[in-house]
């Protein structure tokens, strides 16, 4: 899935140090692909920047796009990596994506780039 908006990014303040950036989005939501019905979500975004850091303003109106999007959990967690990976080229990337129990179902979804967490071992 192509996305039309830009994520715009800043210049990592301290490119020189690996730290760990961390955003939580309490409340994203997209549509089922087979009942159109809404799914909601809680996402974990962390990540060690390399030369740019996400400025979070466009990653909410980005994160707004998938309201009215079909789109599995699976997918749209991994499509959101991929984007964000495209817009700033972390060192390490990773979302974790913690769906709303749907049919006694509770799904929560994780994908990476990049190398285990130079830092330590993420705990999400």
């Amino acid at each position: 899935m192509k996305n039309d908006m830009l994520i715009e990014t800043f210049p990592n303040p301290h490119p020189l140090r690996p730290y760990i950036i961390e955003h939580v989005v309490h409340e994203f939501t997209s549509m089922c692909p087979k009942t159109g019905q809404p799914d909601f979500a809680q996402l974990r975004i962390r990540y060690i920047a390399g030369d740019s850091c996400i400025e979070l303003k466009s990653l909410k109106l980005y994160l707004q796009q998938f309201r009215s999007k079909g789109i599995f959990y699976e997918d749209i967690t991994n499509v959101i990596l991929d984007d964000l990976v495209t817009s700033m080229n972390p060192s390490w990337l990773q979302i974790q994506s913690t769906w709303s129990v749907r049919g006694g179902i509770h799904s929560v979804i994780t994908a990476q780039h990049g190398q285990a967490d130079p830092l330590s071992e993420p705990r999400l």
